[in-house]
């Protein structure tokens, strides 16, 4: 003998101004009854758990086919969710101030013109305060510390660009007695640390701490002890006036406050500027122009050229065009070029190297010799 035919039908449709209720105070999901009275009553199990004037009532965020509600003089958590259409819109059409507080038009321009205050703002403390801000606080970096961030920096370097040191020893001794010149002409004392890396790149940078380096690429396309010194030169530049610390500085401060402006509130960006600021060693054009004056100077004390100088970085980079000169980092090498020849100075002392030792410089990297 079965039951199935005595059993009760169990109906799955929800009786009628039902709606779901919470309170606030716990996350208790309550099943309610509505009755419409001089108020809104909210009831449950035969026991009015809530009672809202109609003219409390607000909207609140809720998802599509869903009328949720909040009531300012309840508490603040509170809601009462409604998806039956019929009930929703007796609701709507009791409670004239429902959208008082919802955003119209003039609203979201209100935000959106805020909003692009506070991006045109972040943009004007990156092109303007960052800088300023750069230029103070560089000083005052403690030498232990931009050490540790040159020891940093060079370890990348080398794992990057798969870099090892040339040591060739003709070769290092020319180099050595060209950089001493240089650095001793310049004021620096023996802690600045200088090397030649092998890598085809033609480039040279100087790095927070005190170190300098040449890649091979670039010895490779001077012609003479000239070019070459004058590059180390504007390096030193750079070292004296502490360019990679104040770049350290804006690069990473900028990258934190780009992650604000779109949503990375951690600044976890800042770290990969800092990175790219101490591998590339990347300058403002002032900071580039400043080093160039420097290595000018250096130059002249040394009794030799310094147009030299602007022909290697012409050789180097070809003719860059002056559509290139708003968004370029650094002068053009046209304009450096101009610039040393207008103030460059017939030789006057002797040859940094002999010719020997010019070729044993050409020649550091390489390991048969």
């Amino acid at each position: 003998m079965t039951m199935e035919a005595d059993a009760p039908e169990i109906s799955t449709t929800p009786p009628a101004n039902a709606a779901v209720y919470f309170d606030g105070v716990s996350s208790r999901r309550r099943a309610v009854m509505l009755r419409f009275t001089d108020q809104l009553e909210i009831a449950g199990h035969e026991q009015t758990l809530a009672a809202w004037d109609y003219a409390d009532i607000r909207r609140a965020d809720s998802p599509s086919g869903m009328l949720r509600l909040a009531c300012p003089t309840a508490s603040a958590l509170a809601r009462l969710e409604v998806r039956d259409s019929t009930l929703a819109t007796e609701l709507v059409s009791r409670c004239a101030r429902l959208d008082e507080n919802t955003p119209g038009r003039r609203g979201v321009a209100v935000i959106v013109g805020w909003s692009i205050a506070a991006a045109v703002s972040i943009v004007c403390v990156v092109l303007f305060g960052l800088p300023l801000i750069a230029d103070r606080l560089a000083p005052l970096v403690p030498d232990a510390f931009e050490r540790r961030l040159g020891e940093v920096a060079d370890s990348q370097i080398r794992k990057i660009f798969d870099a090892k040191a040339c040591d060739n020893p003709a070769g290092q001794k020319a180099f050595v007695k060209l950089v001493t010149a240089i650095r001793e002409s310049a004021g620096l004392d023996t802690s600045v640390q200088s090397g030649v890396l092998s890598s085809p790149i033609p480039n040279a940078f100087a790095l927070p701490g005190g170190r300098t380096y040449l890649f091979n690429g670039l010895l490779a396309k001077a012609d003479n002890a000239d070019e070459i010194a004058g590059v180390l030169a504007h390096e030193l530049g750079h070292l004296r006036h502490r360019d990679s610390m104040r770049g350290l500085i804006r690069d990473g401060s900028t990258s934190f406050l780009i992650g604000l402006l779109f949503g990375d509130i951690t600044g976890s960006s800042a770290p990969i500027f800092g990175s790219r600021t101490l591998v590339t060693s990347s300058h403002s054009r002032e900071a580039e122009t400043n080093a160039d004056g420097f290595a000018i100077e250096i130059m002249h004390r040394l009794g030799r050229p310094a147009k030299p100088t602007g022909e290697l970085l012409l050789r180097v980079t070809g003719k860059e065009g002056k559509g290139l000169s708003i968004i370029s980092s650094h002068p053009l090498s046209e304009d450096r070029l101009a610039r040393m020849s207008r103030e460059d100075r017939p030789a006057s002392g002797p040859p940094l190297l002999t010719p020997e030792e010019w070729r044993a410089l050409k020649s550091i990297c390489d390991t048969k010799i």
